[in-house]
């Protein structure tokens, strides 16, 4: 049985962020997961999780000045101390809200810095997460995202994250895979899936080209929910896509690419 999480961040933004715990429960989602929660209070988030039923199943760790065009700062050789302090408020908030695991964004290498400091940067922040998060029972995840559509991102391709996570050698790291980030960058999905299955803790999607709901483009997805029950895949898939017209009008794919 696929387990579905809305993305908040992408779905029912018709409506303010608040309400959209109520919107992804009336749809008949268990799960939710989102970008950031610290624009808002964690008690305040924890009454509308709890209220309607809903486990926050993942978010990311504190990524910059994302207003600004920052989509990460973790390979950033200048913003160590950042990250750190960054680590300490996303345990403090997912202590509140019962969040298993946090991504961890790369973000986007600058010009003018080597590539070996930035990499060296990046494994050293992610120990020094991975550890911090061990302590308190909840997984750290790395997610490669495709230099389409974040021109420069440091983490780009499935092997590269894997290469990473040998190098970091903590049992409480692993790899979101985006099903949609994949497809454009490298393809081979299934074989991909399957091959590092045991390092993959969750999974996200969205159809391609357009990044909208599945059925919307070229990625089998009625295969790939077969494929992924076939390989003992028990991880959340989390629903991050841009609805083609509005997100209640565009649920419809669920019932159709899938069996409940």
């Amino acid at each position: 049985m696929t387990k579905l999480a809305a993305n908040l961040t992408m779905l029912f933004n018709e409506v303010p962020f608040m309400e959209r715990f109520k919107q992804a429960s009336n749809a008949g989602f268990k799960g939710v997961e989102f970008l950031f929660p610290y624009a808002y209070s964690a008690n305040d988030i924890k009454k509308e999780l709890d209220q309607y039923q809903l486990k926050l199943v993942l978010n990311n760790l504190p990524a910059g000045d994302w207003d600004a065009g920052e989509r990460g700062i973790a390979c950033l050789p200048d913003r160590v101390e950042e990250f750190r302090e960054g680590v300490t408020k996303a345990i403090e908030y997912a202590q509140i809200l019962g969040t298993p695991q946090l991504n961890c964004l790369a973000g986007k290498a600058p010009a003018g810095i080597e590539p070996n400091l930035l990499h060296e940067t990046f494994v050293a922040n992610l120990k020094f997460a991975a550890d911090k998060l061990e302590k308190v029972n909840i997984r750290l995840l790395v997610e490669p995202i495709n230099t389409f559509d974040i021109p420069n991102f440091y983490l780009s391709k499935t092997q590269q994250a894997i290469d990473i996570l040998n190098e970091v050698n903590s049992s409480n790291l692993f790899v979101q895979y985006d099903i949609y980030h994949a497809q454009r960058m490298e393809g081979e999905l299934a074989n991909t899936i399957e091959r590092h299955l045991a390092k993959i803790a969750h999974i996200q999607l969205a159809d391609n080209p357009g990044r909208n709901e599945p059925g919307t483009g070229e990625i089998n997805y009625r295969y790939l929910f077969k494929f992924l029950e076939r390989i003992g895949y028990e991880g959340w898939i989390g629903c991050e896509y841009k609805p083609l017209t509005t997100t209640e009008s565009g649920l419809g794919w669920i019932q159709s690419h899938q069996s409940f």
